[in-house]
């Protein structure tokens, strides 16, 4: 098997490199990139049912050992069981439905070549991340995954938005990183490894240890890890405030939108908290942080997702506050229920990316969605397939999203009932949520596929459905939006199919096998429940206001307190502008500062002219004494030997 693990991770490596740095053809860059991440999706399916399905014991060894200090080890390592099969399913499949495609996407595109050597590599770094048994192993994944988002946000480099975009992410992701290494340093400092069985053998040890990082304040070092190591999974998984560098990261081709915020980059921090659970459920006060933080993002994300005009903009909203969703899971110590939703977000969110994109293909790169409509005519195949997936994130019965994201909802409820800080907000954030997702999703979908055509002449004589290349993977990708919730909600939730992989406390359990009684059972309960009505509400809102009567939306936005509101949403609540003036402005400011009296008053004013001007001073001084008379002279010299005197006569007393 380990040879099978070894050519899951390095078969998209090699189509990398045979892409990004030898001169092929760009068939043979598509060919030989979507060779290896089809050669890893197989091998990764295979893996699944091996140990997921078939129950075999997890894979858990070193490869490679990159260096030894004292009685620490470096090591490469896979660690395979249900929790990282999951994970390589997912991140597989999506990467090769968005490798087929590239190829429509940018076929006309001069970077064709860089684009799919990017992506592979891409893929290569989520498959190391997730695969790692080890915190070193880890870390490396999370910085190449970074680093290659960098490259693609600002693939098109050539506009100085993109630039500016993949700027922010990377500076963004350094500022959680910067936390998430600490906390690998902290574990490193007390436990002495880095492996993770190592790490989680000794939790019991330290799980009452307590540090001063402040004198005189102790602190519990099991909350300071967890915390720290969430700041990392706050900035990779675009967590408030650390969530500004998603939105941004649309000006990257369409292809990379669907990869980074569907399978790959924005769920590492969910991964990596999940596979943490030992660590954090020893916290009650990490728990309540992370609980407070996603429930922040879930409802204020989802917000601004209703001002969105971008088709682009309105669904990376959409991944902003589900990720939030997921966030919640993990603070209420449903990790499971954050791994479902994780598992069933990545299969309908590349779905609705990889919509949008047929559509702005057909539009002729129109991103607007005020300037579409009616495209249902044009486009049957898109239209159905996004349908299909806006239904699956709103939550409508059956869907993949219903049983994921009800999950979450009774976890949060669970969550406040045994009294966890932070969950009373949060059940109230994600059922309303719940509403805000279904009444800017069909908002879009209606804008976009209904209603009156508000196509120009020039695109509508040309509009037509996009080419197979296009349509396939989002047939592909609607296949498991509308089943795998069913498939996997009894498995993930109610059976043992992550135990040792994910640790729960026995008092924070909330799913049993005995509540289970089948998926009709478990949808016919959902569907009696708040979220369901709430869903149903948002989206016959969204069907009035767009579709029977849309001039009562003018009539909204004419109302002064809805203008204001909408000028906050706009604003995306000033994160933004406080970054810019707060931040970017304090580190000019600072630099001014630094310029002013570092280096021209400090620098070239007391060190370099005025060590000149001291020289010019005290030779201009002694030039005085050289007068040419002996006497002179020869009165300096008894000055200066009496200076002698005196000094080794005092010295010499004492």
């Amino acid at each position: 098997m380990q040879t099978i693990y070894l050519t899951i991770v390095l078969a998209p490596l090699v189509g990398a490199i045979i892409a990004g740095l030898f001169t092929v053809s760009r068939r043979a860059a598509h060919t030989v990139t979507i060779l290896g991440v089809a050669t890893a999706c197989i091998l990764s399916l295979f893996v699944f049912k091996h140990i997921a399905i078939d129950g075999n014991e997890p894979f858990n060894e070193t490869l490679y050992t990159w260096l030894m200090s004292g009685s620490v080890r470096f090591e490469v390592g896979f660690l395979i069981d249900t929790l990282t099969t999951t994970m390589m399913v997912v991140v597989t499949f999506v990467s090769l439905m968005v490798h087929i495609y590239t190829i429509g996407y940018m076929a006309d595109d001069p970077g064709y070549q860089r684009f799919f050597s990017y992506i592979s590599l891409f893929t290569f770094s989520m498959l190391m991340l997730v695969m790692s048994n080890n915190f070193l192993q880890l870390f490396f994944g999370w910085e190449a995954v970074g680093l290659v988002s960098y490259l693609l946000i600002g693939f098109w480099f050539q506009r100085e938005t993109a630039i500016y975009a993949n700027l922010k992410a990377f500076l963004v992701n350094r500022v959680g990183d910067f936390g998430f290494l600490l906390g690998i340093a902290a574990v490193l400092m007390y436990f002495n490894s880095l492996n993770y069985a190592d790490v989680f053998a000794q939790t019991e040890t330290f799980k009452d240890t307590m540090i001063q990082i402040i004198p005189g304040w102790d602190w519990s070092l099991i909350t300071v890890i967890c915390i720290l190591l969430f700041i990392g999974a706050m900035g990779k998984s675009a967590q408030v405030p650390l969530h500004v560098w998603l939105p941004d990261s649309m000006e990257g081709p369409t292809p990379i939108s669907a990869l980074i915020h569907a399978a790959t980059m924005v769920t590492a921090g969910i991964f990596m908290v999940a596979r943490m659970s030992p660590l954090f459920e020893l916290s009650e006060t990490a728990l309540s942080f992370v609980l407070i933080i996603g429930s922040i993002t879930a409802l204020f994300m989802g917000f601004l997702g209703l001002v969105q005009n971008d088709i682009k903009r309105v669904v990376a909203y959409s991944t902003l506050s589900q990720l939030g969703y997921m966030t919640v899971a993990l603070g209420a110590s449903a990790y499971a229920a954050g791994i479902f939703h994780l598992m069933t977000h990545a299969f309908f969110k590349a779905l609705l990316f990889l919509a949008a994109g047929s559509v702005i293909v057909a539009m002729h790169h129109e991103q607007d969605i005020r300037k579409m409509g009616g495209l249902y005519k044009y486009m049957p195949i898109t239209y159905i397939t996004s349908l299909i997936g806006s239904l699956a994130l709103i939550g409508f019965p059956g869907f993949a999203g219903f049983f994921s994201k009800d999950a979450i909802i009774e976890a949060a409820h669970h969550a406040s009932e045994i009294g966890r800080t932070g969950a009373g907000f949060a059940y109230f954030s994600v059922l309303i949520g719940v509403f805000i997702t279904a009444l800017y999703s069909f908002r879009m979908f209606f804008l976009v596929f209904h209603g009156k055509e508000r196509i120009d002449e020039h695109t509508r004589k040309h509009l037509h459905e996009t080419p197979a290349v296009i349509t396939v993977p989002l047939v592909l990708l609607a296949i498991p939006s509308v089943i795998i919730g069913a498939l996997f909600v009894e498995p993930m939730l109610y059976s043992k199919f992550f135990e040792g992989s994910i640790f729960v406390e026995e008092a924070h359990r909330v799913f049993e096998a005995e509540e289970y009684h089948g998926v009709l059972a478990f949808i016919k309960h959902g569907m009696g429940m708040p979220p369901f009505w709430l869903a149903m509400g948002g989206l016959f809102t969204a069907a009035y206001l767009y579709l029977i009567q849309p001039q009562l939306v003018t009539r909204i936005t004419e109302l002064s307190v809805v203008q204001k509101i909408q000028k906050v949403l706009l604003n995306k609540y000033g994160f933004d502008q406080f970054n810019a003036w707060f931040f970017a402005g304090g580190s000019l400011r600072i630099g001014f500062w630094l310029w002013r009296f570092g280096d021209v008053k400090t620098i070239d004013g007391y060190i370099v002219n005025g060590s000149a001007k001291m020289v010019g001073w005290l030779s201009g001084t002694m030039r005085h004494v050289q007068t040419g008379y002996l006497y002179h002279y020869a009165f300096a010299m008894i000055i200066g030997l009496a200076v002698l005197l005196s000094v080794f006569v005092l010295y010499g007393t004492a």
